[in-house]
């Protein structure tokens, strides 16, 4: 099936890929919706995160643990990326496994930072088992969550196994917290209240697998290998190793079965992921988040049993194959359908990749030093791998309070980072954004200003024809979603902007420019902009 008209082949490419292009819009008209994610599937990689970074760091002076170094490797991958679908998946990864930036164990290491992208980015289109097994014994994983240099229980200290991890892999990596039906809906007890899928006794079972795991170094196993690496450089890159020393031999016990004493730490690693990769709730429950990450955050339950039918099984008896998955949730027929509860929120990352890729931008250093866009009062509010928290810089399940979509009883998971200060931090970032490029401040690298700047040549040539420029605009970033009614107003606005009469080219240079600054401004700043439908 080939899109209708360019329009929905933009808006299946807003879903995919980090923005529509005219290249890729062309493409996608030319092959179809799912030649074009097999396509994208047989795309390689044409650089990693960890060799960006270490290349960001010699051609900058910017001290090489700085995240600055993670955003510009970000950046340059989501922007010019020919593999856009791997980059999509492997940023809604990050979001559903977390690691941050805000923790210091994580960012006093970002070139491992930097390797954890990557460990994603090979796992996009691989398995889910072993993406969670991948997950599970990686050192920043294990600094975030607190299970690196997990010990077994010491009846004489009182010491137990670190449940941090344990809880986490259940609660947000596999099986949640409720029992699910198939099409995601919540299975209820005799008693009418919601079945919970784990008890205390099942994190404490859970956690002594996760127990004698710790860095791997040259002179592993010593116990100096086990308690801090030894200074290892690649200690935080290299998966973490089993130290048998350190690790339960009792019993373990979780999720109806138990791992027989004295069962190594590789084995029992193995048989606790085989565990909760075979539980029912896994498909339904990963399978609707993806749909939140790339199409809708109100899937139906028919979408969510459907895409959770293929990630049981992907048609040839394979479990967990994220391919099949993810085609599944691009492919369905309602992530075509544009309706008043379909769709969701852009996130602020995505809308400034939006605007970056619809528009040639290019990095005037080379290093793309979009730099730290967290702060909701100057920036956008959202920067990659700095969640808050392990529960992402959103819940799947948030509910704006006092919204219309609350009283249909609709999540709006974006809207928990959206506030009155984060909307102006928004506009403001984006006003500059426009009109002078992206970056922290002006860069001497880069002229003496900003990093990613903007060719609007086009736009600049339709600033004379407002209405014929307010509708090229409108296309390029709302997919022909805006409004009659909103693109008079933004007319409006953009004509009040007079260009002088006379000789003086750099004054009418200038009020071109300002016509197209305002006009993209307004349409970023529209609800048929922000609302991906």
């Amino acid at each position: 099936m080939k899109p209708a008209n360019r329009n929905e082949a933009a808006r299946f490419l807003a879903q995919a890929t980090f923005g529509p292009t005219d290249a890729d819009i062309d493409r996608l008209m030319l092959i179809g919706y799912s030649a074009w994610i097999d396509e994208q599937f047989k795309t390689p990689r044409i650089s990693s995160y960890h060799a960006y970074q270490q290349q960001s760091v010699a051609t900058t002076k910017i001290l090489s643990h700085s995240p600055q170094h993670m955003y510009s490797a970000f950046w340059k991958q989501a922007l010019t990326g020919p593999d856009q679908l791997r980059q999509r998946m492997a940023y809604a990864l990050s979001q559903i496994f977390v690691i941050s930036l805000e923790n210091n164990a994580v960012n006093d290491d970002v070139p491992a930072v930097a390797a954890w992208m990557d460990m994603l980015h090979d796992n996009s289109f691989g398995n889910y088992r072993e993406l969670l097994e991948d997950i599970s014994i990686n050192p920043q994983m294990g600094q975030y969550l607190t299970h690196i240099k997990n010990q077994k229980a010491d009846p004489i200290t009182g010491r137990v196994p670190d449940q941090n991890f344990a809880r986490e892999i259940m609660q947000l990596f596999t099986i949640g917290v409720v029992q699910l039906n198939e099409d995601g809906t919540t299975r209820y007890g005799p008693n009418g209240m919601m079945a919970e899928t784990y008890t205390p006794d099942d994190i404490i079972g859970l956690a002594s697998v996760f127990t004698g795991w710790s860095w791997d170094c040259p002179s592993y196993p010593s116990d100096g290998c086990f308690n801090k690496g030894e200074g290892y450089p690649d200690r935080n890159i290299r998966p973490m190793r089993p130290y048998l020393k350190y690790h339960s031999t009792e019993a373990k016990s979780f999720l109806g079965i138990t791992i027989p004493a004295n069962t190594g730490p590789t084995e029992s690693l193995r048989l606790a992921l085989d565990r909760l990769f075979a539980h029912p709730n896994v498909g339904p429950y990963i399978g609707r988040q993806l749909i939140q990450r790339f199409t809708t955050s109100n899937p139906s339950p028919a979408y969510v049993k459907a895409v959770a039918g293929v990630f049981a099984n992907n048609g040839s008896g394979v479990r967990g194959d994220l391919k099949a998955t993810l085609k599944a949730v691009l492919m369905h027929p309602e992530a075509r359908v544009i309706s008043n509860t379909s769709g969701k929120v852009r996130e602020p990352v995505l809308r400034l990749s939006a605007l970056l890729r619809g528009f040639p931008h290019r990095s005037m250093t080379g290093n793309f030093r979009v730099g730290d866009t967290g702060s909701a009062d100057t920036a956008l509010g959202q920067a990659p791998l700095k969640s808050p928290s392990v529960f992402n810089f959103y819940r799947p399940g948030y509910v704006a309070p006092g919204s219309q979509s609350a009283a249909q009883k609709m999540v709006a998971p974006e809207l928990q980072i959206t506030s009155e200060l984060s909307i102006a931090g928004y506009v403001n970032f984006m006003n500059r954004g426009i009109s002078q490029g992206v970056s922290p401040t002006n860069l001497k690298e880069a002229g003496g200003g900003r990093d990613i700047v903007g060719d609007y040549a086009t736009e600049i040539a339709l600033a004379t024809d407002v209405p014929k420029l307010v509708n090229h605009i409108a296309t390029k970033l709302t997919y022909g979603a805006a409004s009659e009614a909103l693109r008079a107003d933004i007319a409006s606005a953009v004509s009040s902007i007079s260009i002088p009469a006379g000789n003086n080219q750099a004054q009418i240079d200038a009020a071109k420019r300002a016509r197209v600054n305002a006009a993209i401004l307004l349409t970023m700043a529209s609800p048929e902009f922000l609302i991906l439908k």
